[in-house]
C-alpha cells in the first residue's frame, strides 16, 4: 500500500489520535496548502489546492488532536472535489 494510500485510508476511519499534523500531510499529499494570512490568522486556517478549492478549519488548541467533526469535514470536501474516489 502507498503511503498516500495509507495516510487516506487512516483518514477515512476517523480516528480519535488523529492529529493536526497527519492532516496537514494529508492535504499537502492532494495538493492543498496552507493559505498565509498576516503575521497571526488566529484559529482558522485555510488550505487550497491549484484549482483554488478553498477547505477552512480550525486548528486544535491547547491539544494538537483533530475534532471529529473536521476530519468528516475534510473527508467530505475531498470527497466531493473528488480526490478521494472510494468510500
Amino acid at each position: 500500500m502507498s503511503q498516500k494510500n495509507k495516510a487516506t485510508f487512516r483518514l477515512l476511519l476517523v480516528p480519535k489520535d488523529y492529529t493536526w499534523e497527519e492532516l496537514i500531510k494529508v492535504l499537502g499529499i492532494f495538493g492543498y496548502v496552507e493559505i498565509k494570512h498576516g503575521k497571526t490568522g488566529g484559529s482558522r486556517r485555510k488550505f487550497a489546492d491549484e484549482k483554488r478549492n478553498v477547505i477552512s478549519l480550525h486548528k486544535p488548541h491547547p491539544g494538537n488532536i483533530v475534532k471529529e467533526y473536521a476530519i468528516k469535514q475534510v473527508i467530505e470536501h475531498l470527497k466531493e472535489k473528488r480526490h478521494i474516489l472510494y468510500e
